[in-house]
Parts: C-alpha cells; sequence; structure tokens
C-alpha cells in the first residue's frame, strides 16, 4: 500500500513538472528565434556604433563615441529628417483614411466583403513590383500624365521634380500601407459586442453617434498602437524611395542616408550609429505617446 502511494505521488510529481516545463518548451523556439534576429543584431549595432568598422577589415577600432561627436557636428545628416514630414503627413491621412472605410464597412452594407479585398489587397503585393508599377505610372508621357491629358492638362515630372516628388511617393506609401491599418481598426471594431450597437440603435442613435460614442472610445488601444507604427515608419521609410528614386530629387530618408553611408562609403561604424539615434528618436516617441494616452486610460 506505502508502496504503490509513493510510486503514485512519483507519477503526480513528474506530471507537474512536465505541466509546468511544458509552456517553457513552446516558447524556446519562438525566444530562441527572437533573440537570435532581433535582440542580437540590436546589441551588435551598438557595438559597431562606438567602432571605426568599414565594413572589411577583420578587427575594428573601438572610438568611444567619436561617432556620436561625429554626428553631433555635422547636422547636415539629419536634414534628411525634413523628408520624413511628407511620409509623416501621408502616415495621418492613410490613418484617417484607414478608419474611415473600416468604420463605414463595419455596417451592413452591400458588397462589403469586395470592398475589403479591394482595400487590403495592395498589402500583398510585393514593395519591389509595386515600386515599379508606379515607375511606369509616373514616368513622363506615363500612365498619369495620359489620364490628364484626357482632361486638357499637360504632364509634369513627377518623381523628376522635387518639389513634387515627395509628395508622389508618399501617395504611393499611403496606397501601399492603407490596407494594413484598415484590416486592424476592421478587426478592433468587429470585436465590440454588437449588445452595444443594438442598444444604441434602439435608443434612436444615428452612424456617427455610434461611432462617435461606441467605436472610437473602444479601439483606443488600436488607434493607439497604429498611430505609433504610422510615426515610426514615417521615420524609417525605405523601400519605395530606394526603389522609385534612389533617393534622388531630394528624395533621400533617413535609412536611405544611413545604407549609403554604410554600403557605398564603407562607413558602417557611423552608420550604426546613425541606427542607433534612429532607434532612440522612435522610442522617445513611444514614450511620448504613451505618456499622452496611459493604458490605463484607455482601459477606463
Amino acid at each position: 500500500m506505502g508502496r504503490s502511494q509513493g510510486a503514485g505521488d512519483l507519477l503526480n510529481g513528474t506530471r507537474k513538472r512536465r505541466g509546468r516545463a511544458t509552456p517553457w518548451l513552446f516558447l524556446l523556439a519562438p525566444l530562441v528565434l527572437l533573440a537570435l534576429f532581433t535582440y542580437v543584431p540590436v546589441v551588435s549595432m551598438f557595438f559597431y556604433s562606438v567602432t571605426d568598422w568599414d565594413g572589411l577589415s577583420p578587427r575594428p577600432e573601438f572610438v568611444g563615441a567619436g561617432n556620436y561627436e561625429q554626428l553631433a557636428g555635422r547636422g547636415e545628416l539629419f536634414e534628411v529628417l525634413l523628408v520624413s514630414l511628407y511620409y509623416f503627413g501621408a502616415a495621418f491621412v492613410q490613418l484617417v483614411l484607414a478608419l474611415y472605410f473600416a468604420t463605414v464597412l463595419s455596417f451592413r452594407i452591400r458588397f462589403a466583403n469586395l470592398f475589403k479585398g479591394v482595400i487590403f489587397f495592395p498589402y500583398l503585393i510585393n514593395g519591389v513590383a509595386i515600386g515599379f508599377v508606379f515607375l511606369y505610372f509616373f514616368r513622363p508621357e506615363g500612365t498619369l500624365d495620359s489620364l490628364l491629358s484626357l482632361v486638357g492638362l499637360d504632364g509634369h515630372p513627377w518623381l523628376g521634380d522635387p518639389d513634387t516628388v515627395n509628395y508622389s511617393l508618399a501617395g504611393v506609401s499611403v496606397w501601399r500601407y492603407l490596407g494594413l491599418n484598415f484590416v486592424l481598426f476592421l478587426g478592433a471594431i468587429q470585436s465590440i459586442p454588437p449588445s452595444l450597437f443594438e442598444a444604441a440603435e434602439l435608443d434612436g442613435a444615428n452612424r456617427w453617434q455610434r461611432f462617435r460614442h461606441i467605436i472610437l472610445p473602444s479601439i483606443r488601444n488600436i488607434v493607439g498602437l497604429t498611430a505609433i507604427l504610422a510615426i515610426a515608419g514615417s521615420l524609417s521609410v525605405f523601400e519605395i524611395p530606394y526603389i522609385m528614386t534612389g533617393g534622388a530629387n531630394g528624395s533621400k530618408t533617413f535609412v536611405i542616408q544611413t545604407i549609403d553611408l554604410a554600403f557605398k562609403f564603407g562607413k558602417v561604424g557611423l552608420a550604426s550609429a546613425m541606427a542607433v539615434v534612429l532607434l532612440v528618436l522612435i522610442l522617445l516617441i513611444t514614450w511620448v505617446q504613451r505618456r499622452l494616452v496611459p493604458e490605463n486610460e484607455v482601459r477606463a
């Protein structure tokens, strides 16, 4: 009796230990991948930012804060951040459009699924393909100029004119990423209990009042998250301007300049310092945003 009870206790103890270990075993693979492809590169970036590594030499020399002092003395390296203002404005337009479409399509309207697919489809297309498509769209005597000629308007070098190139590229960015924000907003709206809408409808609330008093307060977390992503994205724009103009005609962004320094001029250490500065800027903006809209207030 005593021996069988001891065996049972041992078996129960083994099962408990396995039960406690199972979640960690499931988390082990993603945690290793996260550390390998996210945190290790970040640590490496900090390391190279205090060296003079050119990307080829086997032993980079330690220069301390030399790269950061060089950045502080070269204000022209930060002038490209002004280009981010175009994408910041475009991100605001993108969020407003995505929220508008998500709200409208959350109500019962005809062909809602068709419109959802049309809006989300651009996000599924490869960014390089989008860049080439819009190169033909904006090229002289291209698609856009042909459409303008139909209504008697002259063509324009949209990507060759410094006054219009960033507006054109920011417009492509809106078209490219509108679907992602739209899906996030739509999912958040559909998670709101239908009973709230039914009660509001019985009380005679119109669609604007339902948006103002039910939808918007309920999805503030997602709105805050997408705002952070939009601001971070506007500071780190790379793909579309690099493919379509290569940073020419005043369209060079902070990331394009960082890559040019690293791979064209062999200043990986200085480029790493710029990447660290960009990371700090994004973290600072995120912190400010979280201070302005604290999570406990959002939940309230």
